[in-house]
């Protein structure tokens, strides 16, 4: 294959936590691109066998016999922390072994060439994207430079960055990065372009191996695609409904043997291949079969699972998502169920009737929209939009306009704990948005910028992102000086902060990334439901620091008048003596009770503008 320079068209590739898919706008259209055994999936799985590093269908076909080399959920570590609770609980179920590496970062080990190896999430993350890469050249007979990812919705910052240094490791200048369900729902549009009259209202549910998103979008006649709000879990998928059926296999294993075979990695990797197997016939039948000769010790292992016992199994994550769509999405874009006009399946785990049963059945029996295929819409959506930014002249494509959202508001930590918003959740993205701050004291010479995400009124209640301090504001007294804090995120998500010193230019930035600060979905999941269930807690606090912030202008600008009627004759001593007294008193008392309720710093404020005016 002769390979021209970078004159390939943009790619897209769905990097998916258990299968991956690739996809080019090629002949006025979107063809998912096959690999080299002809499947349209490739498995996101990188084994090391001997002296040979196999990725996609030959690494997953060998994982039962080679199950500690052999690595897969690499998207479930990607952008985390190894004390992350989800990573340490999921490394009781891998085969391969993952150790704690510089950071607190995950690293995997394996064993290559004779010796150990340690591996980033990123680094398999990217040899994936890079059999997706080959895949593409191959068919394309070219080189191929850039591609669009796609990644959860409710990624990270970390998560998001990962993956892009993912892309740049494979060799692949990511031009875009879009979440899943909008990739998704650029499909159904695109495929039903002629059908969409006006305004439609779309839910987009996408059940994936590893992760579950929910979208509510609005798609206009035209082709504009508006996301009004996001939710899910970047930990709920078809793994875990694997992990569950192995769990039950072998709890019944040692009920019938009295044998452990959970420490025999080798038998742990042929009993999930084959839980996985059964997952994918209770699909399409009622009961099946698991059947391992000589599994461990040389005993047989055999089960009957039918679907009512794998329903039962995994029924606390089937309602967990339809408890995601209704309070964490619907009621996020202020849509009532009705409104919805199509409810779209994506990802392979939607194809379990039991989940399509419930949602159906959330929604008042309207009918799911099946039409696009649930392996292959993410792939398709993402190549649209790497056609798109390619510069594309088809008319249908050039048109699209994609308006996606930030799931999360974004601010600052102002005087008093306080968390002063500059971007809202659920702000269409790329967006910016500045706020002028004023200093707190006189002569400030420095101001420290403390970036949070989340939704309570206490800084400090929200998720850390970074922090930076910029210095050399010129002396002035107290609330002179104004800085400048401008936030910027751009279209794959990733958040910019810049601090500027009015008066006299100076900038500093911060980029939240990988070091910055990391997300995990429970954390935002705890936000979000920490901040409807102390939203009266939230507004007492507003009030309180309000309160105290009320009270200690009014000592500055009481202690700024004494001043002014020191130089003044016209004022009585014992009247400026009374009035240095008060303010005395309440500057030690508000020192001695930082904890003081929202009506005890009113009531001091008033009784000090009371006995000021009164002496005057």
């Amino acid at each position: 294959m002769e390979k021209k320079g970078n004159d390939a068209p943009a790619i897209g590739i769905d990097l998916g936590t258990t299968y991956s898919c690739v996809a080019v706008w090629k002949h006025d259209r979107v063809e998912i691109i096959p690999n080299d055994q002809g499947n349209r999936t490739t498995p996101s799985y990188v084994a090391f066998v001997d002296d040979e590093r196999l990725i996609g269908d030959a690494a997953k076909n060998q994982v039962a016999m080679n199950p500690a080399n052999t690595i897969f959920d690499a998207k479930r570590l990607i952008g985390r922390r190894f004390s992350d609770s989800n990573v340490q609980q999921d490394m009781k179920l891998w085969p391969f072994k993952v150790i704690r590496g510089h950071t607190d970062t995950p690293k995997i080990v394996v064993s290559y060439k004779g010796q150990e190896k340690e591996f980033l999430a990123e680094e398999i993350s990217a040899m994936v994207l890079g059999k997706m890469k080959e895949t593409a050249e191959a068919y394309l007979g070219k080189a191929v430079k850039n591609a669009v990812i796609t990644v959860p919705a409710y990624f990270n910052d970390s998560q998001r960055q990962a993956t892009k240094d993912a892309g740049t490791i494979a060799g692949l200048n990511v031009v875009r990065m879009i979440n899943e369900p909008t990739a998704a729902a650029i499909a159904y549009g695109l495929d039903n372009e002629s059908e969409i009259v006006g305004r439609l209202n779309v839910l987009v549910f996408y059940l994936g191996g590893g992760t579950f998103d929910v979208s509510v979008m609005t798609i206009e006649e035209g082709g504009v695609y508006e996301v009004k709000a996001v939710a899910g879990d970047t930990h709920l998928g078809g793994e875990d409904f694997d992990n569950r059926i192995v769990d039950h296999c072998v709890s019944e294993f040692k009920k019938k043997s009295n044998k452990d075979l959970s420490g025999n990695q080798r038998a742990m990797g042929r009993l999930r291949f084959a839980c996985e197997k059964a997952k994918r016939t209770l699909s399409c039948t009622t009961r099946t079969s698991i059947d391992l000769d000589g599994l461990h010790e040389a005993v047989d292992f055999s089960l009957k699972l039918t679907r009512a016992k794998f329903e039962e199994l995994n029924m606390r994550s089937f309602n967990k998502c339809i408890r995601i769509v209704e309070k964490s999405c619907l009621n996020d874009a202020n849509m009532k169920k009705s409104c919805v006009d199509q409810v779209i399946l994506v990802g392979g785990s939607t194809r379990i009737p039991k989940v399509q049963h419930m949602l159906q059945e959330f929604f008042d029996g309207k009918d799911l929209c099946k039409s696009v295929n649930p392996d292959e819409a993410v792939a398709y959506g993402a190549a649209v939009m790497a056609a798109k930014v390619s510069g594309c002249s088809d008319k249908s494509v050039q048109d699209m306009l994609l308006c996606d959202v930030t799931p999360l508001s974004l601010g600052v930590e102002v005087e008093g704990q306080v968390l002063s918003v500059v971007i809202p959740r659920n702000t269409p993205i790329p967006t910016s948005n500045a706020k002028t701050y004023v200093t707190t004291s006189d002569n400030q010479y420095a101001v420290s910028v403390n970036v949070y995400q989340g939704e309570r009124s206490r800084s400090t209640d929200n998720h850390f992102l970074g922090k930076f301090r910029i210095s050399g504001i010129p002396p002035a007294l107290k609330g002179f000086s104004e800085v400048m804090k401008c936030f910027e995120i751009d279209a794959d998500g990733i958040l910019t902060v810049t601090a500027v010193i009015v008066s006299t230019g100076k900038m500093k930035k911060l980029v939240i990334s990988n070091e910055s600060g990391r997300l995990s979905k429970e954390e935002i999941e705890k936000m979000v439901n920490d901040a409807e269930r102390y939203k009266l807690e939230d507004l007492a606090f507003e009030k309180k620091a309000k309160a105290y912030n009320d009270l200690d202008d009014c000592l500055y600008k009481m202690k700024y008048k004494m001043k002014e009627y020191n130089i003044r004759t016209s004022v009585h001593p014992a009247i400026l003596k009374e009035m240095e007294k008060a303010i005395a008193e309440t500057t030690k008392w508000l020192e001695d009770n930082q904890t003081a309720s929202f009506s005890e710093l009113h009531l001091k404020k008033v009784h000090l503008e009371f006995v000021c005016k009164l002496l005057l």
